[in-house]
């Protein structure tokens, strides 16, 4: 299965989106939050936050997809 990237602006909705996952999808655990600065940029105001997720199928996704809307964030493949 491949690995998802979900994207945030601010720490807070990545660790409650990483909370929530957890909650509906117990077996992936709480996932990773990590912060990732864009390159070339010194401003550390425009660091991105990012909730790592492997291993949902298509169904999941959608619902993952729902919530990280909520948030104002979006879903790369990583």
């Amino acid at each position: 299965m491949m690995r998802h990237l979900l994207v945030f602006a601010e720490r807070d909705d990545a660790e409650e989106v990483a909370e929530t996952l957890g909650e509906w999808f117990p077996s992936l655990g709480v996932p990773q939050v990590v912060r990732e600065t864009l390159a070339g940029e010194d401003d550390a105001e425009d660091a991105q936050w990012l909730v790592v997720v492997e291993g949902l199928d298509e169904g999941a996704l959608a619902k993952v997809d729902r919530l990280v809307e909520r948030y104002e964030g979006w879903r790369e493949a990583g």
